[in-house]
């Protein structure tokens, strides 16, 4: 039997109820439970969540993102960066945010469904059958989309969000194969037409925009995401990662060439 309390922190519960009407629905520990089965079905995991498959009463699939909280403990962030980044969206190319549960052991983000995965394993497998691969067309469609979602995110919220960790891994597909932004863990939001100061480096090697790596390079702006998009779209083309994890050389692994 899972027991669990509802979780008293001011830093998320409270920030995220301010939202009003643009708050997801929040679900305690035993629905997600009941909607993923037990966690019977998993569809990925990462250092610091596992991903699994759910289903709602009406039966609409879903994705459940639970966090593990051993590694996540603190002010919740990441936590409330993700809940709220999502919940001012609204558009095709960003996943929908349908719920989240956030309790003493339990912090879990429900998503809408998506049947293909992400956009990396369609560039990075080399072991997919060739028929299974994405043809030019079908990545360019992709492309665009992607762009159109971040073009959102930078001018058509009334305050620009910044996802600032673009990469194949976070653009998952549809079943017919649209994309959609994901993972806004290290989102920030911020002032149009402004820059903000960024005290931790944040971001993937090999997307990561330069001024996000060092405060040499300027403040931050949207700009950064568009720096990420561009290396994601040479590695479309290129079909293969733009690092060479094996590299010694620190500069190389950060900006290729």
């Amino acid at each position: 039997m899972m027991k669990s309390k509802t979780m008293k922190d001011p830093n998320v519960v409270t920030y995220i109820k301010k939202y009003g009407s643009l708050a997801p629905k929040r679900y305690q520990c035993s629905d997600i439970k009941k909607i993923t089965n037990s966690f019977r079905e998993k569809l990925g995991e990462g250092g610091f969540c596992s991903v699994y498959k759910g289903k709602l009463d009406d039966g609409l699939p879903v994705a459940v993102k639970v966090l593990k909280t051993d590694i996540r403990k603190g002010n919740g962030e990441e936590f409330i960066n993700e809940v709220i980044s999502i919940s001012r969206t609204s558009h095709v190319n960003i996943v929908s945010l349908l719920g989240y549960c956030y309790t003493t052991n339990k912090k879990a983000l429900m998503f809408e469904f998506m049947p293909n995965g992400s956009l990396e394993k369609f560039i990075h497998n080399e072991n997919i059958a060739t028929e299974g691969r994405l043809a030019w067309g079908k990545l360019h469609e992709i492309a665009i989309g992607i762009a159109r979602g971040l073009e959102y995110l930078h001018r058509g919220c009334n305050t620009r969000i910044l996802h600032l960790d673009v990469k194949p891994h976070n653009v998952l597909l549809d079943e017919n194969f649209c994309p959609k932004i994901y993972d806004f863990g290290l989102a920030k939001l911020c002032p149009k037409e402004s820059v903000i100061s960024v005290l931790d480096a944040r971001g993937t090697i090999g997307y990561i925009a330069p001024e996000l790596f060092s405060r040499n390079f300027g403040g931050v702006s949207h700009k950064a995401d568009v720096y990420s998009f561009r290396m994601m779209v040479l590695e479309k083309v290129g079909g293969r990662k733009n690092i060479d994890e094996s590299t010694k050389d620190s500069s190389k692994l950060y900006y290729p060439n």
